[in-house]
């Protein structure tokens, strides 16, 4: 398999710590879907990363796909729960971690604009969305050590990745100092090996 990423990508990412955690081996093909020539929109139509080719030439592509797909494949450990509220749980935990994401990528865009064009409004809106993403994190964790019963799974590991992405993408919005409580969690976390190995990295981003 192959694993088309971009190398600041959490969305990528996601996927990324899902194989490391289930151990199974995946070639991984760095990629820049803003460039021309980019080797993604050969695998996925819409252009963007991840996109995960199989060994037979199929392409499972969208990070909530990618790890919906490798939980078929029956590899311990399971990061997603097949109790049907605890799945729902998570998932609603992922939507709102990516979110939170999308508006970073926003801002990090609309700053790519030339200066006179850059709308202050804008950016405005997405830092709400990531103040109000963030402040609902940190409330569903609560004091836990995770977010549900099932313990580490998909919904830490998208949290981690938009905090990562945070500090990568917008530092100046301090999330340590408006949810402390995700602090512990985030740290202890960190350090796993999946995590460690994928740290987000710069790419060019497009002139606008």
């Amino acid at each position: 398999m192959n694993l088309i990423i971009a190398n600041p990508s959490p969305y990528a990412r996601k996927a990324r710590v899902a194989l490391i955690e289930k151990n199974i081996a995946c070639d991984i093909v760095i990629d820049n879907p803003w460039l021309p020539g980019t080797k993604v929109a050969d695998a996925n139509p819409l252009g963007k990363v991840p996109a995960l080719v199989l060994d037979d030439g199929s392409v499972v592509h969208d990070s909530k796909v990618i790890v919906e797909y490798l939980e078929t494949l029956g590899v311990s450990p399971a990061v997603v729960p097949t109790d049907p509220h605890l799945r729902v749980e998570h998932k609603q935990i992922e939507a709102i971690a990516d979110g939170v994401c999308d508006a970073v990528v926003l801002i990090a865009l609309e700053r790519a604009r030339p200066e006179p064009k850059r709308s202050s409004d804008w950016v405005e809106r997405q830092h709400r969305k990531i103040v109000a993403g963030v402040a609902e994190l940190s409330r569903l964790l609560g004091h836990a050590e995770s977010y549900t019963e099932f313990g580490f799974g998909l919904a830490e590991i998208a949290t981690i990745c938009a905090l990562d992405y945070i500090d990568f993408r917008y530092p100046e919005y301090d999330w340590r100092a408006a949810a402390p409580s995700l602090l512990a969690m985030h740290a202890r976390l960190s350090a796993r090996v999946s995590f460690s190995q994928t740290k987000p990295q710069p790419q060019v981003l497009p002139k606008l």
